[in-house]
């Protein structure tokens, strides 16, 4: 069997309000973020081939030679371009995989703290059940607010959070199952935020894998030096 990866590396990174000039690239413990989801990928030792989803022509060459230097296992690499929206770029990737690909891990590498051992977890779960993600429980009281622009006085109502689940990345699919997904998806004009929800619309179930590592999204200036205390602690 087959597997590849898919590397989402084209986001805006608006969020970050300009701390970083380009999220996977920053420095995080000595190496850029997306060499990070590399050496997890290597480590779990899963996968066949890498398609990287990038912005622009020079982040592709910036991203290539960070791949260059932290590839010990020679993946073969192969590039494409983003789109509009995340749904968009995940798109371009599927649609260029190799037919010979029999499962895809689609990765937000602004995740750069994926751990080898739920990657194999994660493995196992697709192999035996087509459609697998990496989540964690919510243990936080949820709320759910009035619908108005302000944040002052706003009338909260509980969410109850039993059974409430927090995806991660990455996904992990059969290929031509998320692949056709996609394709309804564009067809019928839908949004979503996560690959787990293609599925959804064609009433196809996922299986939770749980994840027992921190594996939080860079997504605002302070994610930064939360991301280097795990990773020491990790290390330590």
């Amino acid at each position: 069997m087959s597997y590849a990866a898919i590397f989402l590396c084209a986001g805006s990174g608006t969020r970050m309000r300009g701390a970083v000039q380009d999220k996977v690239l920053t420095p995080l413990n000595g190496l850029p973020v997306v060499a990070h989801s590399l050496r997890a990928f290597h480590q779990a030792d899963i996968i066949d081939e890498i398609t990287v989803v990038y912005r622009d022509e020079e982040q592709r060459q910036e991203i290539e030679q960070v791949l260059a230097a932290n590839n010990p296992a020679q993946y073969p690499i192969h590039w494409v371009e983003g789109g509009r929206e995340r749904q968009d770029s995940v798109f371009n990737a599927l649609t260029e995989l190799s037919l010979l690909v029999d499962y895809v891990f689609i990765h937000d590498c602004a995740r750069p703290l994926v751990h080898p051992e739920a990657l194999r977890k994660l493995r196992d779960a697709v192999k035996s059940d087509n459609a697998a993600v990496l989540a964690h429980r919510v243990t936080d009281t949820i709320k759910k607010a009035s619908t108005k622009r302000s944040v002052r006085k706003r009338k909260l109502r509980d969410v109850p959070r039993s059974g409430l689940w927090a995806m991660e990345t990455p996904q992990a699919f059969q290929r031509e199952m998320i692949v056709e997904a996609y394709r309804r998806l564009r067809f019928n004009n839908l949004s979503v935020t996560d690959d787990t929800a293609a599925l959804a619309y064609q009433h196809i179930g996922v299986t939770l894998v749980e994840n027992e590592w921190p594996n939080p999204k860079m997504t605002v200036p302070g994610d930064l030096d939360y991301l280097e205390f795990l990773m020491n602690k990790r290390g330590a």
